[in-house]
């Protein structure tokens, strides 16, 4: 299993918000956090405040390159 560590949520927090917050991105990364925690997906939208929350760790290896799609050229 990949590595781990747990972020605590603010008030009115959502899990894409507290992706962004603590890992600096949305991509791939919520739907690990939704495997890492699967009653998150019961509660409903907003976090409970102080909640914790397991986080994948993202290395930069692992997050694959954006495609660069150019409409005109």
């Amino acid at each position: 299993m990949a590595e781990t560590f747990t972020a605590k949520a603010q008030q009115g927090e959502t899990l894409d918000a507290l992706c962004w917050r603590v890992l600096g991105q949305t991509a791939f990364v919520v739907e690990q956090a939704l495997e890492l925690n699967r009653d998150l997906a019961d509660q409903g939208v907003f976090l409970r405040e102080g909640q914790q929350i397991i986080l994948p760790v993202v290395l930069p290896d692992t997050v694959p390159e954006p495609q660069i799609v150019q409409l005109w050229s």
